[in-house]
């Protein structure tokens, strides 16, 4: 009987233990941050059609729009919260578009490497695209910053699969940037042309944010092109270098809500 019991009690711990492991290994973020665009008056709300970007879900959709998602699922008549890229949703009584950052807890994060996609007509589909095609499991970035093209908002941040899941990035070999750097690309080719005022703001925020989170010193900020042994100019020869710091240095960790 004792025996039994011994036995019994060693299956239920097994299938404790194997019910409980899945928990460990889903990465959540610790908060979500969205900041929202200061409007003067009554916020004006609309009706919006949004293609589904990589990494992007419902709850993620709902703090965007600032609309519930059971608003957003009975406008669309969807019967499952599991959304696919590329697919169309409707957004009802749609506020101004936010930008959600989901931070994660970790260590790992030693610097934040600034590049352009050296492109003008994209946005997070087609370089998700892009980068299957070159052999990679997702976007080789952990964040983007629209241009406006493609349908996107200018200055809009989009959160990657690659930093929803915590991998590894794939954006800059040299010196082992991809095990200890956030990779952020601003679309658009910087040396061809300027950096619009309303991504270099974007720009700042965010790397404002992560720079507070993960605690990383302003000289581990760089430009892909100013890592140690990279060969490249990227973000740019025209990104405004002194002006990106000079506004990030006047940016206020006050403004940060977790």
């Amino acid at each position: 009987m004792t025996s039994l019991i011994a036995r019994c009690v060693a299956g239920a711990a097994i299938i404790l233990i194997v019910c409980v492991m899945p928990l460990y290994t889903i990465k959540e973020p610790v908060s979500v941050m969205v900041p929202r665009i200061s409007v003067e008056g009554p916020v004006v709300r609309q009706e919006v059609e949004h293609t589904v970007m990589p990494g992007e879900t419902l709850f993620r959709l709902s703090k965007m729009y600032d609309v519930k998602v059971d608003d957003i699922m009975l406008r669309n008549q969807l019967s499952t919260k599991t959304l696919t890229m590329g697919q169309k949703i409707v957004i009802p009584g749609a506020a101004s578009l936010n930008d959600v950052i989901p931070l994660f807890p970790s260590k790992k994060w030693k610097y934040i490497i600034i590049h352009h996609s050296a492109t003008e007509e994209d946005n997070a589909l087609s370089l998700y695209a892009l980068h299957q095609r070159r052999g990679w499991d997702s976007t080789g970035y952990d964040f983007l910053i629209d241009n406006g093209a493609k349908g996107t908002v200018a200055g809009h941040v989009d959160a990657t699969p690659r930093w929803i899941a915590q991998k590894d990035g794939a954006h800059c070999k040299a010196s082992g940037m991809n095990t200890k750097a956030i990779g952020v690309c601003l679309i658009g080719n910087f040396s061809l042309g300027e950096v619009p005022e309303v991504q270099l703001m974007a720009l700042v925020r965010l790397v404002k944010y992560l720079k507070e989170y993960y605690d990383i010193p302003a000289t581990n900020i760089m430009g892909h092109g100013q890592v140690p042994e990279a060969n490249t100019e990227c973000p740019g020869k025209l990104f405004p270098w002194q002006k990106f710091h000079e506004m990030l240095a006047a940016e206020t960790a006050s403004d940060l809500e977790y």
